[in-house]
């Protein structure tokens, strides 16, 4: 396999469409429709419980337009440091005040170091003729 192959068009498109649907599906199922309810715990603990709730809410609010901006393919490397600044500062976040609440800190850090990888081949792709 060549470079050439993570650098074309299908790739770009593939990570376009998995960079929004990740976001979409945490913001909406995991967030917002509380499917994964371990997330609202962890965002009590960070904001405090009596905002837990509505701090989930706007937390997957973000997520999905995140997801719609990616979406769109605009600004992909403003996109990707938005991306970059939101899971680094909840990964912190969460590594510090909930870490006990975490499925595995350091399974988390390598699946978002992952994702970040696959988010700026995405947004570099933008900038090869």
């Amino acid at each position: 396999m060549t470079m050439t192959f993570l650098h074309s068009h299908t790739i770009e498109i593939i990570s376009q469409i998995v960079i929004g649907s990740v976001w979409l599906f945490h913001g909406l199922y995991s967030k917002i429709l509380n499917g994964i309810p371990r997330h609202q715990l962890i965002v009590g603990r960070i904001l405090g419980e009596r905002f837990a709730g509505f701090g989930t809410k706007i937390i997957g609010s973000l997520e999905i337009l995140l997801g719609l901006w990616a979406f769109t393919g605009l600004a992909r490397v403003e996109c990707a440091a938005v991306q970059t600044l939101a899971i680094v500062g909840m990964n912190t976040l969460e590594i510090i005040l909930a870490r006990e609440l975490l499925i595995s800190a350091i399974g988390m850090v390598i699946l978002n170091l992952s994702f970040l990888a696959v988010i700026w081949n995405w947004a570099l792709l933008a900038a090869k003729p």
